[in-house]
């Protein structure tokens, strides 16, 4: 388990505006593979600027106006001068969401959508030329599109390296895109593909995208010494093979951001046996939990019996910003301000935010008699 602290901080924090859900009317629905499509939102005049996103964030979706239904996050694909919001969403077997959106929805159809959260996108630089590469696996294309798109638009010096792998040509979420890409960047972006289940015309290219892989291309196809930034996104135990090869070959670990890839309720997240509540109060008693959101504070109280500080808020009627709750996207993050907490599980804060003491609050659990936590630092 992960735990946060209490810390002074030495300048007044920054602030954010907590994530929060509008009604959006769908204006297209594209299909993209067999199992996937995209989905591009009208945005209205005065929210524009509360859609605005970095790239490689996600929103959360929920049919609209099911405030206790499912919701579920998706990745941005399009670029930020793109001029349109556009997600991806892949069929899962047995997905409740994708399958509405499979199966039911049609342009004209209103959503309840999040604003953009996420902090694996990339911080676009200027000054000099930098070097990025990209590993991505099926739908983990998604965020990286975004990435691409917006870096090589933006910044002339900007190159792109990006290794994607699939099962076959037609399985290729984004193929003409990234070809679109290719033609309009020849000399800044360089496009590899890895098939498992279709021969190539060379067997580097044949077979899964690994470290054994990985390592081959990095002997001939770009060095990993001159890599300013890697992004990953894929299922959880390939980016984590892939990462640490990474940084066996010399890429800084500070450098690699990942997002990983895993569906709600899929079974590939081994279930956690939940510990007690640490604090020391009287039995049924309970811990002081104290919520910070728009710059309201919010209390109440939680018992062992409940799972996160966010399922707690919810049995006091008090609604917390989540989607996903099970620690893989960051909809939920908030700074530990006063006491101590840990969580169960995390797959999507980096060390310097668990050094700074955020956590996931819909894996977070009390240690202390008394927790704050604030939603709306950055």
């Amino acid at each position: 388990m992960t735990t946060a602290a209490k810390t002074k901080p030495e300048t007044p924090p920054a602030k954010r505006r907590p994530p929060r859900f509008h009604r959006l009317n769908v204006r297209d629905v594209r299909k993209e593979t067999d199992d996937a499509v995209s989905l591009a939102f009208d945005i209205p005049d005065e929210l524009a600027a509360d859609y605005l996103f970095t790239p490689g964030q996600y929103v959360t979706l929920r049919r609209a106006g099911d405030t206790d239904g499912v919701r579920r996050c998706y990745s941005v694909s399009s670029g930020r001068d793109d001029g349109e919001l556009r997600v991806l969403v892949k069929r899962l077997e047995g997905g409740v969401f994708s399958s509405f959106v499979h199966d039911e929805l049609t342009p004209g159809t209103e959503l309840d959508v999040m604003t953009p959260e996420g902090t694996f996108g990339a911080k676009i630089q200027r000054g000099g030329p930098r070097t990025y590469l990209a590993l991505a696996a099926g739908s983990g294309i998604t965020p990286i599109i975004s990435i691409i798109r917006s870096v090589l638009s933006a910044d002339p010096e900007a190159s792109f390296i990006l290794f994607y792998g699939n099962r076959t040509l037609s399985s290729i979420i984004f193929r003409d895109e990234l070809n679109d890409l290719k033609d309009t960047y020849p000399e800044r972006l360089s496009l590899f593909h890895t098939l498992t289940r279709e021969g190539t015309d060379s067997p580097l290219f044949s077979g899964r995208l690994d470290a054994e892989k990985l390592r081959k291309f990095a002997g001939a196809l770009f060095d990993p010494k001159a890599i300013d930034d890697a992004f990953l996104c894929g299922p959880a135990e390939l980016i984590q093979e892939l990462r640490a090869e990474l940084c066996a070959l010399g890429v800084a670990e500070n450098c690699i951001h990942d997002e990983l890839f895993a569906p709600a309720g899929d079974g590939n997240i081994a279930p956690v046996v939940r510990a007690p509540i640490a604090a020391e109060t009287a039995p049924g008693e309970g811990v002081e939990v104290t919520a910070i959101l728009d710059g309201t504070s919010r209390t109440f109280v939680m018992t062992d019996d409940q799972e996160s500080v966010v399922t707690a808020a919810a049995a006091a009627g008090i609604e917390l910003p989540y989607s996903c709750k099970g620690g893989m996207c960051s909809t939920c993050r908030a700074k530990v301000i006063e006491g101590e907490a840990e969580m169960t599980l995390n797959y999507a804060l980096e060390p310097w935010e668990l050094k700074e003491n955020f956590v996931l609050t819909c894996q977070a659990r009390p240690k202390t008699e008394k927790l704050t936590v604030d939603f709306d630092h950055v």
